[in-house]
């Protein structure tokens, strides 16, 4: 019988545990917590200090995206020759339908929600996991065969990566994220490239043309790479022409508007070109895909609106876990925004999100950790010191403050910029609390 390691008790965790188990494996899950409240029937739970007593027997590891690679733990056990892999590993083994993976600093979640919905135009069988919520291995069961997988996949996630091969990839862009984890940009982009590591000739990696970072990467890629972009026209991939999303490839299909998409934003039109290209590579019509783009609405917690109160309406962007998503959604609006910004801070640089703050924002609310540096290089950076107002650790006093000052034609917005982990268990805990504040009003 072999005996697995799963290290990390979270949702990936549980699931590959549960799924080894069942499938006849001796399974340990550990997780360095000293408490949990979790019965796992027929799989040893071990908490607290992790030492390589646990390394005992083990034939593999399975590990967490939560859990980085560089642990005492696993360092010990690649040194024992342990193979470790990750739970999105383990979707690809037990996969029996294609994967399209999309990764990228942001932006990932509206295109796998969006990418599920066209896949749902062909397939019978569709399932959308990985970094969404839905751990990728249950999501792989789920689907079996004669279908298809829509996958979120973080930098995380790719850490213990080997043979992870989705047949169509895309990368939506790369800008600074998650380096506390990996170090350095250089390492953190190496990350998002193993999406198309083991990628051959018959499949296909789709890039964001207008990054440079991700343009280059078609110089490591052996699969078929194709580009989206809205600032040019392609001779092949898919673009804006005549303010209309176009998809070349194998002949010219033209499938909506601008105007006619349903979720609004320069960034969502590339959300929605890179999701219709690989649709359409999968096999989705384009009459198809046009009719999905109109209706579909986005995704909770991305410049969601919330309610409109007294002529000024709120937005829940909770998702804007890092400035260079919070820059998108402050060029969604013309200006006139109350921002709601701060939280657990990842000390990246402030000075592009802050350029668009004096320019379109008329007051700056903070919270959590983040609120002194914030409010510093604002200063610093030339914005009112009289304008930015502090709210602590309560998202009741910010909402509080916004309603206070507010009026038509303001904006309330809720874009971090920041992690949550300083208030909130994740960022949806914090949308969610966002809301029902607004909604108490």
């Amino acid at each position: 019988m072999e005996k697995i390691l799963v290290i990390g008790a979270a949702r990936s965790g549980i699931a590959a545990a549960k799924i080894l188990s069942e499938r006849g494996a001796q399974v340990i899950i550990s997780d360095s917590k000293p408490e949990l409240d979790i019965n796992l029937r027929g799989i040893e739970i071990k908490l607290g200090k992790q030492t390589d007593e646990l390394l005992d027997g083990v034939d593999k590891i399975i590990v967490s995206p939560a859990v980085p690679i560089k642990i005492p733990l696993l360092k010990s056990a690649a040194s024992k020759n342990i193979p470790i892999i990750s739970e999105v590993e383990l979707a690809y083994d037990l996969a029996k339908s294609p994967i399209c993976a999309v990764t990228g600093t942001n932006g990932k979640t509206t295109t796998v929600t969006l990418l599920g919905l066209l896949l749902k135009e062909k397939f019978s069988r569709v399932g959308v996991g990985g970094n969404i919520g839905v751990p990728l291995s249950e999501v792989a069961l789920e689907v079996g065969a004669g279908g298809c997988i829509a996958a979120e996949i973080s930098s995380y996630q790719m850490e213990a990566t080997k043979n992870f091969k989705p047949h169509i990839s895309a990368i939506l862009n790369v800008t600074p994220d998650h380096l506390k984890r990996h170090g350095s940009m250089e390492v953190y982009q190496l990350m998002k490239e193993k999406i198309f590591a083991q990628q051959t000739a018959e499949d296909f990696l789709i890039l964001n043309f207008d990054d440079e970072r991700t343009r280059e990467m078609i110089n490591r890629a052996a699969c078929k790479v194709l580009y989206f972009s809205r600032q040019r026209e392609l001779s092949e991939g898919a673009f804006i022409k005549n303010n209309r999303l176009v998809i070349k490839f194998n002949g010219t299909h033209e499938l909506c508007t601008i105007d006619e998409l349903g979720i609004k934003g320069g960034h969502n039109v590339e959300n929605a070109l890179a999701a219709s290209l690989m649709a359409y590579l999968a096999g989705v019509e384009a009459d198809k895909i046009s009719n999905v783009l109109k209706s579909f609405q986005g995704v909770e917690h991305r410049i969601e609106f919330v309610r409109e109160i007294g002529g000024v309406k709120y937005y829940n962007d909770s998702k804007a876990t890092n400035t260079d998503s919070a820059i998108k959604a402050l060029e969604t609006f013309a200006g006139h925004i109350i921002l709601i910004a701060g939280g657990d801070d990842k000390g990246t640089d402030l000075t592009e999100f802050l350029n668009l703050v004096k320019e379109r924002v008329d007051y700056l609310i903070l919270v959590g950790d983040a609120a002194a540096r914030f409010k510093t290089c604002a200063v610093e950076n030339g914005f009112a010191v009289e304008k930015i107002l502090e709210a602590g650790y309560s998202m009741e006093r910010a909402v509080a403050l916004a309603k206070e000052i507010s009026r038509p034609p303001q904006v309330v917005l809720l874009s971090p910029a920041c992690a949550s982990f300083d208030m909130y268990s994740d960022f949806e805990e914090r949308g969610r609390d966002f809301k029902r504040i607004v909604h108490a009003l």
